[in-house]
Protein backbone atom coordinates (compact mmCIF):
# COMPACT_ATOMS: atom_id res chain seq x y z
CA UNK A 1 0.00 0.00 0.00
CA UNK A 2 0.91 3.65 -1.02
CA UNK A 3 0.57 6.48 1.27
CA UNK A 4 -0.22 9.65 -0.35
CA UNK A 5 -0.01 12.97 1.80
CA UNK A 6 -2.53 15.55 1.49
CA UNK A 7 -2.43 19.52 3.48
CA UNK A 8 -3.07 17.92 6.33
CA UNK A 9 -0.17 15.64 7.38
CA UNK A 10 -2.66 12.93 9.54
CA UNK A 11 -5.28 13.07 7.03
CA UNK A 12 -3.98 11.12 3.53
CA UNK A 13 -4.81 8.49 0.99
CA UNK A 14 -3.70 5.17 0.45
CA UNK A 15 -3.54 3.67 -2.75
CA UNK A 16 -3.73 -0.22 -2.61
CA UNK A 17 -1.82 -2.52 -5.04
CA UNK A 18 -4.04 -3.89 -6.96
CA UNK A 19 -3.75 -6.93 -8.60
CA UNK A 20 -5.82 -7.38 -12.36
CA UNK A 21 -5.72 -9.12 -15.39
CA UNK A 22 -8.77 -10.25 -17.94
CA UNK A 23 -10.60 -11.75 -15.10
CA UNK A 24 -10.83 -8.72 -13.04
CA UNK A 25 -8.91 -7.85 -10.15
CA UNK A 26 -8.03 -8.30 -6.44
CA UNK A 27 -6.54 -5.95 -3.45
CA UNK A 28 -6.22 -5.88 -0.01
CA UNK A 29 -8.41 -3.38 1.35
CA UNK A 30 -7.47 -3.61 4.78
CA UNK A 31 -4.28 -5.23 6.22
CA UNK A 32 -3.36 -4.54 9.58
CA UNK A 33 0.22 -4.69 9.78
CA UNK A 34 0.26 -2.12 6.77
CA UNK A 35 -1.96 -0.23 7.92
CA UNK A 36 0.29 0.07 10.92
CA UNK A 37 3.71 0.59 8.57
CA UNK A 38 1.48 4.07 7.13
CA UNK A 39 0.15 5.36 10.64
CA UNK A 40 -2.79 3.81 11.54
CA UNK A 41 -2.15 2.04 14.72
CA UNK A 42 -6.58 1.84 15.75
CA UNK A 43 -8.90 -1.30 16.36
CA UNK A 44 -11.88 -0.99 13.84
CA UNK A 45 -15.18 -1.78 15.95
CA UNK A 46 -17.84 -0.81 13.05
CA UNK A 47 -18.17 -0.54 9.70
CA UNK A 48 -20.57 1.30 7.29
CA UNK A 49 -22.34 0.77 3.79
CA UNK A 50 -23.88 3.84 2.28
CA UNK A 51 -25.98 4.14 -1.03
CA UNK A 52 -26.40 7.86 -2.23
CA UNK A 53 -27.49 9.65 -5.20
CA UNK A 54 -25.72 11.89 -7.64
CA UNK A 55 -26.02 15.14 -6.14
CA UNK A 56 -26.40 14.22 -2.12
CA UNK A 57 -24.26 15.88 0.05
CA UNK A 58 -23.54 14.15 3.48
CA UNK A 59 -21.88 15.80 6.12
CA UNK A 60 -19.92 17.01 8.14
CA UNK A 61 -20.74 14.87 10.50
CA UNK A 62 -18.24 14.08 13.67
CA UNK A 63 -19.12 13.19 17.60
CA UNK A 64 -17.92 15.60 19.82
CA UNK A 65 -17.61 12.30 22.33
CA UNK A 66 -15.83 9.25 21.23
CA UNK A 67 -14.18 10.54 18.20
CA UNK A 68 -14.31 8.08 15.26
CA UNK A 69 -11.41 7.64 12.71
CA UNK A 70 -12.67 6.44 9.62
CA UNK A 71 -11.11 4.83 6.63
CA UNK A 72 -13.16 5.31 3.54
CA UNK A 73 -13.30 3.38 0.13
CA UNK A 74 -15.76 3.89 -2.33
CA UNK A 75 -17.30 0.48 -4.03
CA UNK A 76 -19.39 1.81 -6.43
CA UNK A 77 -19.30 5.27 -8.52
CA UNK A 78 -17.52 8.25 -7.42
CA UNK A 79 -17.44 10.83 -4.48
CA UNK A 80 -15.55 14.39 -3.70
CA UNK A 81 -14.40 13.23 0.00
CA UNK A 82 -13.45 16.00 2.20
CA UNK A 83 -11.71 16.32 5.89
CA UNK A 84 -12.21 19.81 8.50
CA UNK A 85 -9.35 19.89 11.38
CA UNK A 86 -11.71 20.61 14.52
CA UNK A 87 -8.58 20.36 17.04
CA UNK A 88 -8.57 23.66 18.37
CA UNK A 89 -4.93 23.18 19.36
CA UNK A 90 -3.97 22.21 15.80
CA UNK A 91 -1.79 24.32 13.39
CA UNK A 92 -4.54 23.40 10.94
CA UNK A 93 -7.47 23.83 12.90
CA UNK A 94 -10.48 24.95 10.35
CA UNK A 95 -8.64 23.98 7.58
CA UNK A 96 -9.95 21.36 4.90
CA UNK A 97 -8.80 18.85 2.78
CA UNK A 98 -10.61 16.96 -0.55
CA UNK A 99 -9.91 14.16 -2.30
CA UNK A 100 -11.37 11.78 -4.75
CA UNK A 101 -12.53 8.54 -4.28
CA UNK A 102 -13.90 6.14 -6.70
CA UNK A 103 -14.32 2.52 -7.46
CA UNK A 104 -12.26 3.29 -10.31
CA UNK A 105 -8.92 4.38 -8.70
CA UNK A 106 -9.80 2.20 -5.28
CA UNK A 107 -8.32 4.77 -3.21
CA UNK A 108 -9.32 4.94 0.49
CA UNK A 109 -8.93 7.67 2.51
CA UNK A 110 -7.74 8.15 6.46
CA UNK A 111 -9.67 10.38 8.36
CA UNK A 112 -8.35 10.44 12.09
CA UNK A 113 -10.20 11.29 15.16
CA UNK A 114 -10.46 15.03 15.45
CA UNK A 115 -11.93 15.79 12.15
CA UNK A 116 -15.21 16.30 10.45
CA UNK A 117 -15.83 14.39 7.27
CA UNK A 118 -18.47 14.52 4.24
CA UNK A 119 -18.58 13.23 0.65
CA UNK A 120 -20.49 14.91 -2.34
CA UNK A 121 -21.77 12.40 -4.54
CA UNK A 122 -20.81 13.75 -8.77
CA UNK A 123 -21.37 10.16 -10.39
CA UNK A 124 -24.97 8.67 -10.99
CA UNK A 125 -25.23 6.73 -7.70
CA UNK A 126 -21.72 6.04 -4.84
CA UNK A 127 -21.61 3.34 -2.53
CA UNK A 128 -19.41 4.40 0.40
CA UNK A 129 -17.73 1.84 2.70
CA UNK A 130 -15.70 2.65 6.24
CA UNK A 131 -14.58 1.38 9.10
CA UNK A 132 -14.66 3.10 12.27
CA UNK A 133 -12.43 3.58 15.26
CA UNK A 134 -15.60 3.68 17.93
CA UNK A 135 -19.34 3.10 17.91
CA UNK A 136 -21.87 5.54 16.42
CA UNK A 137 -22.97 7.20 19.27
CA UNK A 138 -25.74 9.79 18.32
CA UNK A 139 -26.54 12.07 21.46
CA UNK A 140 -22.83 12.69 20.59
CA UNK A 141 -23.02 13.58 16.84
CA UNK A 142 -22.67 17.45 15.31
CA UNK A 143 -23.10 18.32 12.06
CA UNK A 144 -20.80 21.01 11.20
CA UNK A 145 -22.37 23.63 8.19
CA UNK A 146 -21.24 21.95 4.61
CA UNK A 147 -21.04 25.53 3.23
CA UNK A 148 -19.49 27.66 6.24
CA UNK A 149 -18.17 30.56 4.22
CA UNK A 150 -15.34 30.53 7.18
CA UNK A 151 -14.09 26.93 5.60
CA UNK A 152 -14.78 27.90 2.24
CA UNK A 153 -14.79 24.55 0.86
CA UNK A 154 -14.84 24.41 -2.95
CA UNK A 155 -17.52 21.52 -3.43
CA UNK A 156 -17.67 20.00 -6.77
CA UNK A 157 -21.30 20.77 -7.13
CA UNK A 158 -23.07 20.91 -10.05
CA UNK A 159 -26.96 22.61 -8.65
CA UNK A 160 -28.04 22.41 -4.98
CA UNK A 161 -26.65 19.29 -3.32
CA UNK A 162 -29.28 17.33 -1.89
CA UNK A 163 -29.01 17.81 1.89
CA UNK A 164 -30.77 15.79 5.20
CA UNK A 165 -32.49 17.74 7.89
CA UNK A 166 -29.38 17.65 10.09
CA UNK A 167 -27.10 18.69 7.61
CA UNK A 168 -28.91 21.59 6.39
CA UNK A 169 -28.77 22.60 10.19
CA UNK A 170 -25.41 22.20 10.41
CA UNK A 171 -23.32 25.36 13.06
CA UNK A 172 -20.31 27.12 11.55
CA UNK A 173 -17.13 26.39 12.69
CA UNK A 174 -17.29 29.73 14.88
CA UNK A 175 -20.14 28.23 16.78
CA UNK A 176 -19.72 24.61 16.73
CA UNK A 177 -18.51 22.54 19.57
CA UNK A 178 -14.69 21.23 18.50
CA UNK A 179 -12.29 19.25 20.37
CA UNK A 180 -9.13 20.80 23.05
Amino acid sequence: MEKIATAIAEVFMIAPKVFGDDRGFFFESYHRRSMAALGIEHDFVQDNHSRSARGVLRGLHYQIRQPQGKLVRVVAGEVFDVAVDLRRASPTFGCWVGMTLSAANKRMAWIPPGFAHGFYVVSEAAEVLYKATDYYAPEHERSLLWNDPALNIEWPLSGEPLLSDKDRKGLPLNLAEVYA
